[in-house]
Protein backbone atom coordinates (compact mmCIF):
# COMPACT_ATOMS: atom_id res chain seq x y z
CA UNK A 1 0.00 0.00 0.00
CA UNK A 2 1.40 3.03 -0.82
CA UNK A 3 2.44 5.72 1.57
CA UNK A 4 0.23 8.62 2.86
CA UNK A 5 1.21 11.71 1.06
CA UNK A 6 1.64 15.25 3.08
CA UNK A 7 0.93 18.31 1.60
CA UNK A 8 3.26 21.27 2.48
CA UNK A 9 2.05 23.96 3.99
CA UNK A 10 2.71 27.48 2.14
CA UNK A 11 1.67 30.79 1.94
CA UNK A 12 2.56 33.47 -0.08
CA UNK A 13 2.89 37.29 0.72
CA UNK A 14 3.89 40.95 0.22
CA UNK A 15 6.02 41.53 2.61
CA UNK A 16 8.42 44.67 3.52
CA UNK A 17 11.77 43.44 4.98
CA UNK A 18 12.46 45.16 8.48
CA UNK A 19 15.85 43.65 9.61
CA UNK A 20 18.18 40.83 9.07
CA UNK A 21 20.00 38.70 11.09
CA UNK A 22 22.95 36.42 10.49
CA UNK A 23 22.81 32.88 10.90
CA UNK A 24 25.10 30.07 10.51
CA UNK A 25 27.67 30.31 7.74
CA UNK A 26 25.13 31.64 4.84
CA UNK A 27 21.54 31.88 6.54
CA UNK A 28 20.04 35.14 7.73
CA UNK A 29 16.68 35.46 10.10
CA UNK A 30 14.32 38.27 8.47
CA UNK A 31 11.53 39.74 10.07
CA UNK A 32 9.11 41.31 7.47
CA UNK A 33 5.89 43.16 8.05
CA UNK A 34 4.03 41.28 5.49
CA UNK A 35 0.23 43.03 4.03
CA UNK A 36 -2.32 40.15 5.41
CA UNK A 37 -0.29 37.66 7.62
CA UNK A 38 1.30 40.57 10.35
CA UNK A 39 4.67 40.23 11.15
CA UNK A 40 6.73 37.08 9.95
CA UNK A 41 10.02 35.44 11.15
CA UNK A 42 11.50 33.43 8.60
CA UNK A 43 14.22 31.67 7.64
CA UNK A 44 16.68 32.67 4.00
CA UNK A 45 18.50 29.37 3.79
CA UNK A 46 21.99 30.36 1.47
CA UNK A 47 20.96 33.97 0.80
CA UNK A 48 24.85 35.37 2.22
CA UNK A 49 26.19 32.76 -0.53
CA UNK A 50 27.36 35.04 -3.78
CA UNK A 51 25.43 32.47 -5.89
CA UNK A 52 22.50 33.18 -4.05
CA UNK A 53 19.36 33.97 -6.62
CA UNK A 54 17.18 36.18 -4.05
CA UNK A 55 19.85 37.10 -1.27
CA UNK A 56 19.59 41.06 -3.02
CA UNK A 57 15.42 40.43 -2.77
CA UNK A 58 15.65 40.08 0.77
CA UNK A 59 17.90 42.76 2.08
CA UNK A 60 16.49 45.75 4.64
CA UNK A 61 13.84 48.05 3.09
CA UNK A 62 13.17 46.03 0.27
CA UNK A 63 9.59 44.87 -0.59
CA UNK A 64 8.63 41.55 -2.36
CA UNK A 65 6.28 38.83 -3.28
CA UNK A 66 7.58 35.77 -0.84
CA UNK A 67 6.29 31.95 -1.01
CA UNK A 68 6.83 31.07 2.58
CA UNK A 69 6.93 27.35 4.27
CA UNK A 70 5.35 26.74 7.38
CA UNK A 71 8.05 25.70 10.73
CA UNK A 72 7.19 24.72 13.65
CA UNK A 73 8.95 28.21 15.24
CA UNK A 74 10.14 30.07 11.98
CA UNK A 75 8.73 30.04 8.74
CA UNK A 76 11.27 29.59 5.50
CA UNK A 77 11.67 31.46 2.60
CA UNK A 78 10.97 29.54 -0.84
CA UNK A 79 10.82 32.23 -3.27
CA UNK A 80 10.92 36.13 -3.40
CA UNK A 81 9.98 38.42 -6.55
CA UNK A 82 10.77 42.11 -6.17
CA UNK A 83 8.05 44.31 -5.65
CA UNK A 84 9.84 47.40 -4.90
CA UNK A 85 13.52 48.06 -4.93
CA UNK A 86 14.29 50.93 -2.09
CA UNK A 87 17.34 49.29 -0.31
CA UNK A 88 19.79 50.40 -2.21
CA UNK A 89 18.29 53.76 -2.98
CA UNK A 90 17.54 54.35 0.82
CA UNK A 91 21.12 53.17 1.91
CA UNK A 92 23.14 54.91 -0.43
CA UNK A 93 21.75 58.75 1.25
CA UNK A 94 22.63 58.93 4.67
CA UNK A 95 19.33 60.90 6.01
CA UNK A 96 17.35 58.82 3.96
CA UNK A 97 18.75 55.51 5.62
CA UNK A 98 18.82 57.10 9.51
CA UNK A 99 15.04 58.04 8.69
CA UNK A 100 14.23 54.40 7.56
CA UNK A 101 16.15 52.70 10.30
CA UNK A 102 13.59 54.87 12.65
CA UNK A 103 10.61 53.55 10.54
CA UNK A 104 11.00 49.69 10.96
CA UNK A 105 11.72 50.24 14.57
CA UNK A 106 8.67 52.15 14.63
CA UNK A 107 6.31 49.77 13.23
CA UNK A 108 8.83 46.70 14.71
CA UNK A 109 6.94 48.72 17.81
CA UNK A 110 3.60 49.03 16.73
CA UNK A 111 2.66 46.15 15.24
CA UNK A 112 2.01 42.78 16.75
CA UNK A 113 2.18 39.37 15.15
CA UNK A 114 -1.59 39.83 13.70
CA UNK A 115 -0.05 42.75 11.95
CA UNK A 116 -2.46 45.79 10.38
CA UNK A 117 -2.58 46.26 6.68
CA UNK A 118 -2.90 49.94 6.69
CA UNK A 119 0.65 50.04 8.80
CA UNK A 120 1.91 47.69 5.98
CA UNK A 121 1.11 49.75 3.52
CA UNK A 122 1.78 53.32 4.94
CA UNK A 123 5.45 52.19 5.73
CA UNK A 124 5.63 50.73 1.72
CA UNK A 125 4.53 54.31 0.57
CA UNK A 126 7.16 56.20 2.86
CA UNK A 127 9.93 54.06 1.82
CA UNK A 128 9.20 54.45 -1.98
CA UNK A 129 8.81 58.32 -0.76
CA UNK A 130 12.40 58.49 0.49
CA UNK A 131 13.56 56.37 -2.62
CA UNK A 132 12.78 58.64 -4.92
CA UNK A 133 13.70 61.93 -2.75
CA UNK A 134 10.69 63.02 -2.87
CA UNK A 135 10.33 65.01 0.51
CA UNK A 136 13.24 65.76 2.69
CA UNK A 137 13.89 62.28 4.40
CA UNK A 138 13.34 64.53 8.16
CA UNK A 139 9.42 65.61 6.32
CA UNK A 140 9.14 61.68 5.56
CA UNK A 141 9.97 60.21 8.79
CA UNK A 142 8.15 62.86 11.20
CA UNK A 143 4.80 62.43 8.81
CA UNK A 144 5.14 58.17 8.71
CA UNK A 145 5.87 58.29 12.51
CA UNK A 146 2.74 61.09 13.91
CA UNK A 147 0.76 58.80 10.74
CA UNK A 148 1.74 55.34 11.96
CA UNK A 149 0.83 56.56 15.59
CA UNK A 150 -2.68 57.37 14.69
CA UNK A 151 -3.44 54.29 13.10
CA UNK A 152 -2.44 52.51 16.35
CA UNK A 153 -5.19 54.43 17.98
CA UNK A 154 -2.85 57.65 19.20
CA UNK A 155 -3.94 60.19 17.16
CA UNK A 156 -2.92 63.43 17.78
CA UNK A 157 -5.22 66.80 17.90
CA UNK A 158 -3.68 69.35 16.37
CA UNK A 159 -6.54 71.94 16.37
CA UNK A 160 -9.66 71.11 18.65
CA UNK A 161 -8.49 70.88 22.37
CA UNK A 162 -7.49 67.11 23.30
CA UNK A 163 -9.07 67.26 26.44
CA UNK A 164 -12.14 68.40 26.17
CA UNK A 165 -12.65 69.53 22.77
CA UNK A 166 -13.31 72.66 22.36
CA UNK A 167 -13.02 74.08 18.64
CA UNK A 168 -9.55 75.18 18.46
CA UNK A 169 -7.21 76.64 17.22
CA UNK A 170 -5.09 76.75 20.39
CA UNK A 171 -1.57 77.31 21.31
CA UNK A 172 -0.76 75.07 24.16
CA UNK A 173 0.75 71.44 23.63
CA UNK A 174 1.00 69.19 25.52
CA UNK A 175 1.94 65.67 24.80
CA UNK A 176 1.09 63.35 27.37
CA UNK A 177 -2.74 64.66 26.94
CA UNK A 178 -2.79 64.29 23.68
CA UNK A 179 -1.67 67.47 21.44
CA UNK A 180 -2.96 71.04 21.85
CA UNK A 181 -5.01 72.20 24.76
CA UNK A 182 -6.83 75.48 25.98
CA UNK A 183 -6.15 77.51 28.23
CA UNK A 184 -8.59 76.07 30.44
CA UNK A 185 -6.97 72.80 30.30
CA UNK A 186 -3.40 73.89 29.86
CA UNK A 187 -1.62 72.88 32.78
CA UNK A 188 0.72 75.89 34.64
CA UNK A 189 3.90 76.85 32.35
CA UNK A 190 2.41 74.49 29.25
CA UNK A 191 4.63 75.60 26.37
CA UNK A 192 3.02 77.52 23.31
CA UNK A 193 3.68 77.04 19.70
CA UNK A 194 3.43 79.52 16.75
CA UNK A 195 1.08 78.96 14.15
CA UNK A 196 3.70 78.04 11.52
CA UNK A 197 4.54 75.17 13.60
CA UNK A 198 1.21 73.77 14.56
CA UNK A 199 0.12 74.02 10.67
CA UNK A 200 3.48 72.42 9.98
CA UNK A 201 2.37 69.43 12.45
CA UNK A 202 -1.15 69.26 10.80
CA UNK A 203 -0.01 68.89 7.14
CA UNK A 204 2.11 65.97 8.14
CA UNK A 205 -0.60 64.02 10.13
CA UNK A 206 -2.63 65.00 7.05
CA UNK A 207 -0.32 64.36 4.05
CA UNK A 208 -0.76 67.75 3.17
CA UNK A 209 2.96 67.84 1.59
CA UNK A 210 2.70 71.54 -0.40
CA UNK A 211 2.40 73.15 3.03
CA UNK A 212 4.88 70.36 4.56
CA UNK A 213 7.52 71.15 1.47
CA UNK A 214 7.29 75.08 1.97
CA UNK A 215 7.84 75.31 6.14
CA UNK A 216 10.75 77.04 7.52
CA UNK A 217 13.29 75.13 9.04
CA UNK A 218 13.19 76.37 12.47
CA UNK A 219 8.83 74.98 12.10
CA UNK A 220 10.39 71.91 11.09
CA UNK A 221 12.99 71.24 14.05
CA UNK A 222 10.77 72.63 16.41
CA UNK A 223 7.65 69.90 14.79
CA UNK A 224 10.25 66.96 15.19
CA UNK A 225 11.01 67.77 18.67
CA UNK A 226 6.79 67.46 19.81
CA UNK A 227 6.84 64.17 17.37
CA UNK A 228 10.15 62.44 19.12
CA UNK A 229 8.36 63.07 21.96
CA UNK A 230 4.93 62.44 21.07
CA UNK A 231 6.24 58.79 19.90
CA UNK A 232 7.81 57.93 22.70
CA UNK A 233 5.61 58.95 25.20
CA UNK A 234 2.98 56.09 23.50
CA UNK A 235 5.88 53.71 22.69
CA UNK A 236 7.26 54.14 26.69
CA UNK A 237 10.89 54.43 24.98
CA UNK A 238 12.01 56.39 22.81
CA UNK A 239 13.36 54.99 19.37
CA UNK A 240 17.00 54.40 19.37
CA UNK A 241 17.30 54.93 15.75
CA UNK A 242 16.44 58.97 16.52
CA UNK A 243 19.58 59.57 17.61
CA UNK A 244 21.11 59.16 14.51
CA UNK A 245 18.32 61.47 12.30
CA UNK A 246 18.88 64.89 11.05
CA UNK A 247 21.67 65.47 12.91
CA UNK A 248 21.86 69.19 10.77
CA UNK A 249 18.82 70.03 12.55
CA UNK A 250 19.52 69.00 15.95
CA UNK A 251 19.50 72.64 17.53
CA UNK A 252 16.25 73.32 16.30
CA UNK A 253 14.77 69.47 16.97
CA UNK A 254 16.53 70.48 20.98
CA UNK A 255 14.19 73.73 21.06
CA UNK A 256 11.31 71.74 20.00
CA UNK A 257 11.94 68.66 23.10
CA UNK A 258 12.63 71.54 25.55
CA UNK A 259 8.84 72.74 24.69
CA UNK A 260 7.50 69.00 24.68
CA UNK A 261 8.55 68.22 28.00
CA UNK A 262 8.38 71.88 29.30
Amino acid sequence: MPGRQWSVPTYRDEAVVLRTYKLGEADRIITLLSKQHGKIRAVAKGVRRTASKFGSRLEPFMVADIQFHEGRSLDVVQQAETLGSYGADIVGDYASYTAANAMVEAVDRLTEDDGSRQQYLLLVGALRSLARREHAPALSLDSYLVRALAIAGWAPSFGDCARCSKPGPHSHVVVQLGGVVCDDCAPPGAPKLDGETLALLTALLTGDWASADSSAEAARGTASGIIAAYTQWHLERGLRSLRLVSREAEANAHSGRQAASA
